[in-house]
């Protein structure tokens, strides 16, 4: 056994020493920017729908799920183009140019505050983040070989997770929790910033343009012919149909971010939380928590990446001989109900374990789906149809934000708390420069003699704020039933064809 460990190590050690030095810039570039990218993007929502007296801009949930919505769809769909034309013009390039736009649009977010400024803002964002996305995988791939190629992802992969947890539990640590908080939502933005320029520098000076194919075709040419491929792709009905019914999970898989993060930070006290981990963990609780002793609602709604990290890989064996369409409605039930059940309290340590089984489907699912692409295809379409995958994901994220309209209506809290001063006929001021959505809240405290937390439980259990959960359960089962027969009608009638 020790002779077989030695072994594996100096394999492992050969493997390792066999990378070029771009390998290891392409993945520390990749760790700093979804560092930098997913500080940003998982306290967006907060930003953007939290009282402007705590430096944030009081958007409604339904304003900040479109703006999200529509800019991660276009950030989904531009891929689709943004590989050929790094192809066409060199990834280094590209990486740079990727970074100087993430630059402008992270310093610019935090100094703009109307709905369009900020929509604005986030497309360019989008726009550099497109460029980027497709650019380090395939640097990877060209750097690696069929011994190596393996472990090479495999580091990749820890890469995108490690930046994933850092830059939320980064953010959490810059931004203010209350209005008496030290924090500044312009630091988490510099903090993204940051990232960014230093993964400039490092292409700058360290990165050396892998061996790519070249052809004579312009820039203009090689966009018509990605259409060209499109198209020719998109005339698979069956393809079609399975993008179709995608688009179901990828749209509730984004009320991770566009709403269970504002229902956590509007319905769940954390506090009980802290205190529990606290008392066995301290130096833990301390290193997660905040100066209010709760735990941040983008660390609560980070947990999946986090269970991620630890189980992907015992997942993926477990369904590593499922049908790819047996394992991604499986995925899809088992996610549904975890998100269902994250809506459903305002228990943190239930929330907890809800999460877990969130990402339980996603791990499930999730990879499946590009699995079944990639089976689904003619061995000569394979990459085309694998490129696909970004479609549905394109088109989950933009209903995803839509969604957000009826978690606005049903579920936000401000929006409820106007409800119940109006039932009640209750004076209170409209929400402005002078009186926030703080402010709003104290009123009606005062007048209903209740205090915040007294103010919240009322407020949950005249209108059942958690009845959101009922949407998400409505597309997943639709998602599901869309799979289901998708396999019983298409897919069981094709073997049966060939047999």
């Amino acid at each position: 056994m020790i002779t077989t460990l030695i072994r594996f190590m100096r394999k492992m050690g050969e493997i390792l020493r066999s990378y070029p030095r771009t390998f290891w810039i392409v993945n520390i570039v990749e760790l700093l920017e979804r560092w930098g990218w997913y500080g940003m993007y998982m306290v967006l929502a907060l930003y953007m729908t939290e009282s402007t007296d705590t430096g944030a801009l009081g958007f409604s949930p339904a304003q900040s799920g479109l703006i999200m919505g529509i800019g991660t769809g276009v950030l989904y769909f531009l891929p689709l183009f943004t590989g050929a034309i790094a192809d066409k013009v060199g990834y280094k390039k590209m990486l740079l140019i990727s970074f100087v736009i993430y630059v402008i649009g992270f310093i610019a977010i935090s100094r703009v505050g109307s709905f369009y400024g900020v929509l604005s803002i986030y497309l360019l964002i989008a726009v550099g983040s497109a460029m980027f996305k497709p650019i380090p995988a395939a640097t990877v791939t060209k750097t690696t070989n069929d011994t190596s190629a393996s472990i090479g992802f495999g580091i990749y992969y820890m890469m995108v997770n490690v930046g994933g947890l850092g830059g939320p539990f980064t953010a959490s640590k810059l931004r203010p929790h209350s209005t008496e908080s030290a924090g500044s939502w312009s630091d988490v933005f510099l903090m993204s910033a940051s990232m960014m320029v230093v993964s400039f520098v490092l292409v700058t000076f360290f990165y050396r343009e892998p061996l790519r194919e070249k052809n004579g075709d312009s820039l203009k040419e090689t966009i018509k012919q990605v259409l060209i491929n499109l198209g020719t792709t998109l005339k698979d009905y069956r393809l079609v149909i399975f993008l179709l019914i995608a688009v179901g999970f990828w749209t509730v898989y984004y009320q991770l971010f566009y709403t269970l993060g504002i229902f956590v930070n509007q319905w769940v006290d954390t506090a009980e939380l802290y205190q529990r981990l606290h008392s066995s963990l301290p130096w833990l609780a301390r290193a997660v928590g905040t100066a209010e002793e709760t735990i941040s609602a983008e660390i609560m709604t980070t947990l999946p990446a986090l269970y991620i990290v630890v189980l992907q890989i015992w997942i993926s064996a477990l369904v590593m001989k499922w049908h790819p369409v047996n394992s991604i409605i499986t995925g899809v039930c088992v996610n549904v109900i975890g998100l269902c059940l994250a809506f459903l309290t305002r228990n943190p340590m239930f929330l907890v374990l809800a999460l877990v089984i969130f990402a339980l489907g996603e791990m499930a699912c999730s990879p499946k789906i590009t699995e079944y692409l990639g089976r689904m295809a003619p061995k000569d379409k394979r990459a085309l149809y694998i490129g696909c995958s970004f479609l549905p994901i394109a088109g989950g994220s933009f209903f995803g934000g839509l969604l957000a309209a009826l978690y606005s209506e049903m579920s936000d809290k401000i929006t409820l708390v106007k409800r119940l001063a109006e039932e009640r006929q209750l004076r209170v001021a409209e929400i402005g420069e002078a009186f926030t959505q703080n402010d709003l809240l104290k009123q009606v405290s005062q007048q209903l003699n209740l205090d915040s937390r007294g103010l919240t439980e009322l407020l949950w259990t005249v209108y059942a704020p958690y009845r959101f959960w009922y949407v998400i359960a409505t597309i997943g089962i639709a998602t599901v039933i869309g799979l289901a027969l998708f396999n019983h009608l298409l897919v069981k009638s094709e073997r049966q064809n060939a047999d």
